[in-house]
Parts: structure tokens; sequence; C-alpha cells
């Protein structure tokens, strides 16, 4: 006689736990390691950095028949980026080059996401240097930590208290409940640095912005790989997906890090 199947119970309310702390480590070790590394060193590891994120995004939108350009594209991009970090706005013009192949490849209905977040990506890589040679090393440690703080926090209060979800046909596990602690504790880490004399009083205010942009960036990311029918962006990292899996948040914050100091109005940390 066939013994019965043993019963399987729900998955619990913390399954990808390991999962999401891992994830935070690695934005929290890998960011902070090229702050403070030297810049010729940072501006290295940013462009390889950018060279896989690129790889990885036009992997997701590239057709199988195009798929044998999708290394040389990101190559291109490694090559553009450090042409960025290194020789300055000149080398900028670089970065047509592997947008200028890789969107007309895309499938033509995710295009604009391409341009959209390959010009995303573009912004967070450049804008991580800019903001420690701007501002100093301070304000972009504390660009890296709201990220985490906000990833953290969103995760387990939205575990926990659950509630109406933020947006179900995109993200069906992100709820109100978790990106609005997020913001919450981007506003306490401004006001504990404000009150420690760390920090302008403007970062109360603009650091929920910058976890906004953040949880849009991941959002977006979201956005095309439901388009494209895969849970991670690649395997690079096992166990955790891929890099856009892991640096999707960080990439908007940084982005619009990015434009709020270009704008002047990024205020001062540290």
């Amino acid at each position: 006689m066939t013994p019965p199947a043993p019963r399987v119970g729900p998955p619990g309310r913390w399954p990808d736990l390991a999962e999401r702390v891992g994830s935070a480590l690695i934005i929290l070790v890998a960011g902070a390691a090229l702050l403070v590394m030297p810049v010729m060193v940072a501006s290295a590891g940013i462009s390889i950095l950018f060279a896989a994120l690129v790889w990885e995004l036009t992997r997701l939108v590239v057709p199988a028949p195009a798929q044998r350009r999708v290394v040389g594209i990101g190559l291109l991009a490694g090559l553009a980026m450090a042409a960025t970090l290194f020789a300055g706005s000149w080398g900028a013009l670089a970065l047509i080059v592997p947008l200028a192949v890789g969107t007309p490849v895309a499938r033509r209905e995710l295009r604009p996401a391409y341009v959209g977040f390959f010009m995303l990506m573009v912004l967070a890589a450049w804008g991580l240097l800019w903001v420690r040679l701007t501002f100093g090393l301070g304000e972009a440690l504390w660009i890296v930590a709201l990220v985490v703080l906000s990833d953290v926090l969103g995760y387990f209060v939205g575990r926990s208290v659950g509630g109406p979800k933020f947006w179900p046909a995109i993200s069906p596990k992100k709820t109100w409940s978790g990106t609005a602690a997020g913001w919450i504790g981007a506003a306490v880490l401004g006001l504990v640095l404000f009150a420690l004399g760390l920090a302008e009083p403007g970062v109360i205010v603009i650091g929920p912005l910058l976890a906004f942009a953040g949880q849009m960036g991941d959002i977006g990311e979201s956005w095309i790989k439901r388009r494209v029918g895969v849970k991670d962006s690649s395997r690079l990292i096992p166990g955790h997906g891929g890099l856009m899996d892991r640096f999707d948040a960080m990439a908007g914050s940084l982005a619009a890090a990015t434009l709020l100091g270009l704008a002047g109005r990024l205020p001062v940390v540290g």
C-alpha cells in the first residue's frame, strides 16, 4: 500500500528571508567598497558593474535570434562608462554607441523601457562617483544606507503588517505598509543625522524621496521581468539572481540623487 503523501503546509511568512538579508548585505558591502576605494579603482569597478548591468538588461529585452549580440553590447557599455569616468564630458558621448546598438535589437514593445532603464543606470553609475567627489563620502554612504534601510523595513513591515498591495499588477508582494515604512525609515535616518549635526535639515524630506525613487527602480525592473516572463535578471549571483535584482533600487535612488545634486537641491551630509 502506498503511504499517503506528506502534507505540505504554507510557506510561512518569511520564505525568502535569507535572500533578502543576503541582498541587503551585497548592496551594503559592494556599495561601500566602491565608495571607499581610490578613485581610479572605483571608476574601474563602476565600469565593470555597469557592463554587467547593461548585459542583463539587454539579455532581458532582446529576442532569442539576437542573443549573440548581448555580450558585445555589455562590453561596449563598460568601455563607454570607463571613457565617461576617466575622460569626462567628451567621453560620455561614447555611451551613445551601446545604446544605439542595443535599442534596435530589443523587442519593439520594450524599446522605450530599455532606453529608460539604460539612462537610469547611466545616471546611477556616473552619479555614484560624482556624488562622492562633489559632496563627500558621507553623502554617498547616506544614500547607500537609506536604500538598504528602506528595503529592510519594507520587507519586515510589509510581511508583518500586510494590508493593501502597493502595485499588485507589477509587484504583488509589495504592500502600502512596507512602502510607507521605507519612507518613514529614511526620514528617521535623516532626523538622526540632523540631530547629531551631521546633515542639513533637508535630509528629513529628501531621504524619503530618494527611498521612493529606489522603490520605483525596483518596480520598473519588475515590470520588465513580468513582460518577458522571468523571475531573475540573470544567475550571476548564486541564490540571489542577477545584479539588476540587487541594484535596481540603488540605481533609482542614485539617479534621483544625481539629478537633485545637479539641480542644487541635494542636502549635504557628513
